[in-house]
């Protein structure tokens, strides 16, 4: 040993075993109770360990099982999450320690404790979850501690600039970029593909990405991914956007916002979404992707997301504040938040909605092509195509005339080929137990309804609407169509249905 080794450490090792075990995001790896390096290290179950193989390293949450069953001695099992991410092959050396601490947690606790946070512990905290840092635990307790004592405006703005400093950020040879988000809530309100469309096809640029779903049975990329592929990076997202004007790809593959990308996710367990942290995701991913202007949809309705003209108010100025802050401009649109837009509520129902629009066809819901025009119309006027109060009349005239449909097909060929949505194998009615007038439409249980049968993981999965508001039924009647793919999913929802109380409600 030569002078300069002296005293060294040798890290102690164990052999990388592929588990195939699928923990979606969080990296996972199982130890033996007696393994050497648990005993040298002092790791228990639950453990954060920090684990390294060459020039990379993960954190990863442990877990331990005793005997010869499932590891050999000196074996450690990777998650998939785990093996992707170290980049291993089988057999390959793998050190593990105890994770470093994460200093940014103080902040998460200070908030816990109803303290507000500056930009720079709002930054550190960010930082650290766009690393992985953080384990679900921890992004929970941050989300938590923001519902329970809501964002306020400084923080709102600051954790909004935070979450675009840590992803990648898109520029575009062009004056004026459009963009459009609905905050959710209202089953089937699939306008995205539809605006997409009509404004790409009047000349202007809009790089739309798009998240999956939250709380509800589709996002847009869920939707989006039944007609063409929306896993685009960031080569193939600036190749369409040059090309068509457009495109409509999922946010999370371009690495927009990527923290925000793991507060979604968590977001979703939880079945939260906060007004701050809306305001966040939704501007972050927006500045992220060179917009200078953005129109915000936000139904309002007694079981929608925002149930009041006055919530919605506060919302629409909120995140105009917080744009002009951050260098872009909003425009905010109320609407009717009642009932579903569209018959379908679920990815691949809700394509054929926006399908039948594009195309022209008889049975297109008239509902979803109107709300589409508003909201297209606002960008084109925001765009300087439209003069003001005419961007209604030029969004519907480009859907009828065709050169929307043009342009969406055009797109979808640029983002891969164009497909065919799919058709569940089950399908069921709930129908009316009296005759009488449609009073009442319950958007909340809807979309429960519709998560039960299996959207939006299953894409044919959701619900048909046959009724809408104000319309008479006779007894017997479908009220609306349950679609599944597999017969227990399709009880699951029945079941729900059953002891829901009234979802759709009826009266003499």
């Amino acid at each position: 040993m030569t002078a300069s080794n002296e005293g060294a450490l040798v890290q102690p090792t164990l052999r990388a075993r592929r588990l195939g075990l699928h923990s979606q995001h969080q990296p996972i790896v199982i130890m033996r109770t007696d393994c050497h390096v648990c005993q040298a290290e002092g790791l228990s179950g639950r453990s954060q360990v920090l684990l390294s193989a060459g020039d990379r390293a993960v954190r990863a949450l442990l877990y331990q099982v005793e005997g010869d069953g499932l590891l050999a001695p000196g074996e450690a099992a990777l998650s998939e999450p785990a093996w992707e991410m170290l980049g291993v092959a089988q057999g390959d050396a793998v050190a593990v320690t105890h994770a470093p601490a994460v200093e940014s947690l103080a902040n998460v606790r200070r908030r816990i404790y109803g303290h507000r946070l500056d930009a720079a512990a709002l930054a550190a905290i960010v930082g650290d979850v766009a690393q992985g840092h953080y384990t679900d635990v921890h992004l929970a307790a941050f989300l938590t501690s923001s519902a329970a004592l809501p964002l306020d405006e400084n923080e709102t703005a600051d954790l909004t600039a935070a979450m675009i400093a840590v992803g990648e950020r898109l520029s575009w040879n062009a004056p004026v970029v459009v963009d459009k988000h609905c905050v959710g809530g209202l089953p089937g309100n699939r306008t995205t593909p539809l605006v997409v469309a009509i404004v790409a096809a009047n000349g202007l640029i809009m790089p739309k990405t798009s998240s999956r779903a939250i709380t509800s049975p589709a996002g847009t990329a869920d939707m989006m991914e039944t007609l063409a592929p929306v896993h685009l990076d960031l080569a193939a997202l600036k190749r369409v956007v040059e090309q068509e004007g457009g495109c409509i790809a999922w946010g999370g593959a371009v690495h927009l916002s990527p923290a925000d990308d793991k507060f979604v996710r968590i977001e979703r367990e939880l079945d939260v979404d906060t007004e701050g942290q809306l305001i966040a995701s939704v501007l972050s991913k927006k500045i992220a992707a060179g917009s200078t202007h953005v129109v915000i949809d936000i139904p309002v309705g007694p079981t929608a997301k925002v149930r009041t003209e006055e919530g919605a108010r506060h919302l629409a100025e909120r995140m105009r504040t917080v744009a002009a802050r951050s260098g872009i401009e909003a425009r905010c649109l109320l609407t009717d938040g009642s009932q579903p837009v569209g018959r379908g509520v679920g990815p691949a129902l809700e394509a054929r909605d926006v399908l039948a629009v594009l195309r022209n066809a008889p049975e297109a819901p008239d509902d979803l092509r109107r709300r589409a025009a508003v909201l297209a119309g606002a960008a084109l006027e925001i765009g300087g195509k439209a003069e003001p109060g005419q961007g209604v009349s030029l969004a519907l005239t480009t859907l009828a005339d065709g050169r929307a449909w043009t342009k969406f097909a055009a797109i979808c060929e640029a983002q891969g080929g164009m497909r065919t949505p799919p058709v569940a194998a089950q399908t069921h009615a709930i129908v009316a137990a009296r005759a009488g007038r449609v009073v009442h439409i319950d958007n909340r249980k809807l979309a429960r309804l519709a998560k039960l049968a299996g959207a939006p993981d299953v894409k044919a999965a959701g619900i048909h609407m046959e009724t809408r508001l104000g319309e008479e039924v006779e007894r017997g009647q479908p009220l609306l169509h349950i679609h599944a793919e597999t017969a227990g999913e399709l009880a699951y929802a029945l079941d729900y249905a059953a002891r829901a109380g009234e979802i759709i409600g009826v009266e003499l």
